[in-house]
């Protein structure tokens, strides 16, 4: 797993082989965006103590949507430090494991890529301890809300921090080479549609699920992508 500072004192990147999630900081109170893999706790956990941070300080690990390289780690992390895991209503029965992993309508070039990444271990089931809906606060970053970002699953998320100008987009958007729409989708129309929304708040620093993230002419860049993939 690799650390990548994305706003100092604020925003790290825990990068793993396939995937990653974000720990985001209110100085001692911390929120973990994803989670990883299924192995990745104490990667996880020895990457916040490496930022000289108490583990234990973990507040809420907020997933994206139900894959199982977000979901991962999270139920392991929340029984060992209490933080709460929070999830779009929509897909938290797929979180608990009441539900299947839906799955995606491919495009004929995404089949050889959708077979690499269930090479990541499958997620356990994992409590859910709050349904969120569009436009929720979640009570970290100075105002962060909810953005329903469905087609990627039905309960995909992004996470807006306006007072940061910061943008967790899950997999919507990817940045694995150009800006792009996420693959993978259960319902590619929709997530056009919600790529077009996540571009429309402008952010200044937007994180992926896959990619780096973007953190100079971030707003222009995904109005331009945006702007390339047709509703």
């Amino acid at each position: 797993m690799d650390l990548v500072e994305v706003i100092p004192n604020r925003l790290h990147m825990l990068r793993f082989p396939i995937g990653q999630a974000y720990l985001w900081q209110d100085g001692e109170s911390l929120t973990l965006v994803d989670a990883g893999n299924a192995e990745a706790a104490a990667e996880i956990e020895g990457a916040i103590r490496s930022l000289g941070l108490l583990p234990e300080r973990l507040e809420r690990i907020v997933l994206t949507h139900c894959h199982r390289d977000h979901v991962g780690a999270a139920g392991e992390l929340a029984a060992r430090w209490g933080a709460r895991v929070l999830a779009h209503r929509l897909d938290a029965p797929v979180v608990r494991g009441e539900r299947p992993v839906p799955e995606p309508v491919l495009l004929d070039w995404e089949i050889p890529l959708y077979a690499h990444g269930l090479t990541v271990p499958e997620a356990p089931p994992t409590p859910v301890d709050r349904e969120l809906e569009d436009g929720e606060a979640l009570g970290f970053g100075d105002g962060a809300y909810v953005v329903h970002a469905p087609g990627h699953t039905d309960g995909s998320i992004a996470i807006h921090l306006p007072r940061h100008g910061v943008l967790f987009a899950g997999d919507c958007i990817a940045a694995v080479g150009p800006l792009m729409l996420g693959v993978f989708n259960v319902d590619r129309a929709r997530a056009v549609q919600s790529f077009h929304r996540l571009a429309a708040l402008s952010p200044s620093t937007a994180s992926f699920g896959h990619g780096d993230p973007l953190t100079a002419g971030t707003a222009a860049a995904l109005a331009e992508a945006a702007a390339d993939t047709p509703a």
